[in-house]
Parts: structure tokens; C-alpha cells; sequence
């Protein structure tokens, strides 16, 4: 949070494709963190599929940052 990453929200394929070319395209700075099973034990949402390693590695956690300023100009304005 200290460097300006904020948290959007966890998935895989394909929608994880997906959600960084958006991210990318509308100009912000993109990390994936993998899934940290036993953080995800903390929360209040069902994590029983999250015990199995191999379908956890297929998730990432996305987070997102303002980009550097070169943003795509809208072909609509």
C-alpha cells in the first residue's frame, strides 16, 4: 500500500488474462501475487478449495497502481 499498489480482487483463467489487459490497456501498473492459502483462512469466505496446492497455484491476487502518465488517449473524447 506504501507504493501505491491497491488490492482489486483474486481469479484465474481466463478471466486473470483478461483483467490485466483491461488494467494495462486503461494505463495502470499491474502485480500478481500468488494465493497465500493460509491468509485466505483468515477471512470469512469458504477456503476449502484453496487446501489443495494445485488449485491454488492456478489463482493470483491482482493488484493495481496508477501508471506513469502515458495513458492511451479515448478515441471517444
Amino acid at each position: 500500500m506504501a507504493a501505491g499498489w491497491v488490492k482489486q480482487f483474486m481469479t484465474n483463467e481466463p478471466r486473470l488474462s483478461e483483467a490485466v489487459e483491461e488494467y494495462t490497456s486503461l494505463g495502470f501498473q499491474v502485480h500478481l501475487e500468488p494465493v497465500d492459502p493460509s491468509a485466505c483462512a483468515n477471512g470469512s469466505a469458504c477456503t476449502a478449495c484453496f487446501e489443495m496446492p494445485e488449485v491454488a497455484a492456478q489463482f493470483k491476487i491482482i493488484f493495481t497502481r496508477p501508471g506513469s502518465g502515458d495513458t492511451k488517449e479515448d478515441d471517444l473524447f
